[in-house]
């Protein structure tokens, strides 16, 4: 992307500049991006090893662990580096690259939630026509569809932002390449841009969410008709733990990404960015998976089988 900008790379400002902060907060994000990687990456491969678990619902549930790892990696280590002196520059190209994937995937998690709450509707509204509602050609084609879309708006975001001309300055008060910041930099009238960040960012998160919005409120309904208290529990139990990650999820992204940049308070979006960029993929297999006796065994039985290979060799 060439767009005549005097600005050939940019500074990442970081979470925090007080000197007394930079190895405990490196330590804290060190530890929250390894719980990230090993998360999402062991209940991946806990899917994939285990029969049991090749249903419509881990399916999309590995796709969300790899969204969910992928965006944490396009930010995260960036911003462990920027903690070093000398490591808070990124190349024009770079913080391109950067906000490119990190659109994508996160637009992507946020059709996956709303495929996840339609394969909960039709598992618990319409239980013996699931197996036929979500059959493995169509749980790929709206896996596929989530993907595709969302590096579709992205690669439009990032255009749209990247097509304006940075002079101000190229200190990016964040600590990674993102919108709102980025626009902050910019000389050029950027009314019509975010106006486009707005109807994109709007038309996203409301299609999702009223799919979510549907499926669980046909499913609530679904619950109240249950006669057996303990399907009741159960089911409320596993409602209110994904309405929970997506109040988060959608709050976080309502709140960065529907408001004009004049209105941006650099420090409290970071603190915003921090929930989304971080701790949001750290807590989506616990809030999805561990909770969940079938990934449970499933773990138990990886560990049993690993300690009964070890108990041989000796």
């Amino acid at each position: 992307m060439e767009n005549g900008s005097e600005v050939k790379e940019f500074i990442l400002v970081g979470i925090s500049d007080v000197p007394e902060f930079q190895v405990p907060l490196f330590l804290i994000f060190t530890i929250i991006y390894l719980i990230t990687l090993v998360g999402n990456l062991g209940m991946i491969a806990l899917i994939f090893q285990d029969p049991r678990l090749h249903t419509p619902m881990y399916f999309f549930l590995s796709n969300l662990s790899l969204v969910d790892f992928g965006y944490s990696s396009a930010v995260t280590p960036k911003v462990m580096a920027g903690f070093f002196p000398g490591d808070k520059i990124i190349s024009y190209n770079g913080c391109a690259t950067q906000l490119f994937f990190f659109l994508g995937l996160i637009t992507s998690e946020n059709y996956f939630l709303a495929v996840m709450a339609y394969d909960r509707h039709a598992a618990v509204c319409k239980p013996l026509h699931y197996t036929t509602l979500m059959t493995s050609s169509i749980c790929t084609r709206l896996a596929i569809g989530c993907y595709v879309y969302g590096f579709f708006t992205s690669a439009v975001l990032t255009g749209n932002t990247f097509i304006l001309h940075f002079c101000k300055s190229n200190v990016v008060h964040h600590f990674f390449c993102d919108i709102p910041p980025l626009m902050a930099l910019s000389c050029s009238d950027m009314h019509i841009n975010e106006m486009i960040v707005v109807y994109i960012a709007s038309f996203n998160c409301f299609i999702a969410f009223s799919i979510i919005l549907i499926s669980y409120t046909v499913i609530l309904i679904t619950i109240l008709k249950m006669h057996s208290a303990e399907s009741r529990q159960k089911a409320f139990s596993t409602c209110a733990s994904h309405l929970i990650a997506v109040s988060i999820f959608y709050g976080t992204v309502i709140f960065m990404y529907l408001q004009p940049s004049s209105s941006h308070s650099m420090d409290t979006d970071k603190v915003a960015s921090v929930f989304y960029t971080m701790i949001i993929p750290m807590l989506n297999p616990l809030v999805y998976s561990l909770r969940n006796k079938e990934v449970i065994n499933a773990f138990k039985k990886v560990i049993n089988g690993k300690n009964e290979n070890l108990g041989s060799l000796l």
